[in-house]
């Protein structure tokens, strides 16, 4: 080492750490050499050896100490902006799809949207099956309603011959030709809703049944559709027919009773089909889940019931202009009766109108009944089981 101008010499490592100057005393900094090498550790200096001295344990925590969660800090300490926790699993949260969809609805309880949105979905992913139905059902409605018109087009017309009776006639002679008009009609009428409320109801236990296997995201034909429904097919037109008399006649008697048979026993088919229990156990288990319910199941009902007016209404318009259906709005004292050609023009938008409505309705009411299945008795889990479908992991 060089002289720093009057002192010692510069100790080296083993003969210890320099004094500083003292302040003020004058001596001035020692010059470093940065060329020089980095200080080596002194002679007979080794490495420890690990496994020769090995490291005394830790000490033993006091007795009740417990390690503290990760990120604490003790009271009185600093955090600089950390948090006092670290942050853990997110808190489960709720999923859009429940227990998962593998089919056309999910399996959770669903909402007016979900239940409209189950029944378009599921016509447009089984477009020939459901519209087929519908269509076959909308044929044999409409040619019903063409054979009693046809059949009562005689009476509309001596209907019509009562404004050309002139002022001369006796009020006996109009109403006698009234009563014998209307009595026709309505003779014709009685088989026509009976015929068609039978047929209904098995177009909406074939829908009931493709809609149990959409649900599930299964496979569906008409075969296997209709190899559901056969063994249970006198039950099934028996729950329609009671069905329709029960809102006929409460309807009839007073508005209120027929509205709530028409509610409570709605979801009867659907039950009949799926559980595949008898008559008298289908309106017992729609009855029971119905109730509580009540608004709920009949709004959607009628909110389904609007919007098959509507769309019928704007399908059939055309139609019905031009079979002169709207001729009697011009001249409200002339009494119009349509030939045949104007009824087979009725006819043809009866129909479609129909392929496309009568599914609609039909399966709202079926996503109803699981709906409410889910809802009272838990059946998302059961379908979610029969899907073989894993629950989200948000769950």
């Amino acid at each position: 080492m060089t002289d720093t101008g009057g002192g010692a010499d510069t100790p080296t490592p083993s003969q210890g750490i320099p004094q500083a100057p003292t302040p003020g005393s004058g001596e001035s900094k020692p010059p470093e050499d940065h060329g020089a090498s980095l200080a080596t550790p002194p002679r007979g200096w080794q490495a420890p050896d690990p496994q020769a001295t090995p490291a005394p344990p830790p000490p033993a925590p006091p007795p009740g100490w417990q390690q503290p969660p990760p990120g604490w800090q003790p009271p009185g300490q600093p955090s600089y902006g950390a948090p006092q926790y670290a942050p853990g699993p997110p808190p489960p949260r709720w999923h859009p799809h429940g227990l998962g969809k593998p089919g056309v609805i999910a399996l959770r309880p669903l909402n007016i949207g979900d239940i409209l949105d189950g029944a378009i979905t599921t016509i447009r992913r089984h477009p020939l099956l459901i519209l087929g139905i519908g269509a076959v059902m909308a044929v044999i409605t409409a040619a019903i309603t063409f054979f009693v018109q046809k059949f009562v087009l005689a009476d509309l017309q001596n209907l019509a011959s009562t404004a050309d009776l002139g002022p001369g006639s006796t009020d006996e002679e109009v109403a006698g030709a009234m009563f014998g008009a209307l009595g026709d009609v309505l003779l014709a009428l009685v088989p026509t809703a009976l015929l068609t409320t039978l047929f209904m109801a098995v177009a909406n236990g074939l829908l009931a049944a493709v809609m149990g296997r959409a649900v599930l995201g299964r496979e569906v034909t008409f075969a296997i559709a209709w190899s559901e429904v056969r063994p249970r097919l006198l039950p099934l037109l028996g729950v329609g027919f009671l069905y329709a008399i029960a809102t006929t006649v409460g309807g009839l008697l007073c508005f209120v009773p027929g509205i709530v048979a028409y509610v409570y026993w709605s979801l009867a088919n659907p039950a009949l089909v799926l559980e595949r229990g008898t008559l008298r156990e289908a309106f017992s288990r729609s009855a029971k889940l119905v109730k509580g319910a009540f608004w709920r199941v009949f709004g959607i009902l009628l909110l389904a019931g609007l919007l098959e007016s509507v769309v019928s209404s704007i399908i059939q318009l055309p139609f019905n202009i031009g079979s002169g259906l709207f001729a009697g709005l011009v001249n409200p004292s002339r009494v119009v009766v349509p030939d045949t050609g104007d009824l087979l023009l009725q006819s043809v938008g009866q129909i479609i109108s129909g392929t496309i409505t009568i599914p609609f309705v039909a399966l709202v009411t079926v996503i109803v009944y699981l709906d409410q299945r889910m809802r009272r008795e838990g059946m998302d889990i059961e379908l979610a089981r029969a899907a073989g479908v894993q629950p989200p992991q948000a769950w």
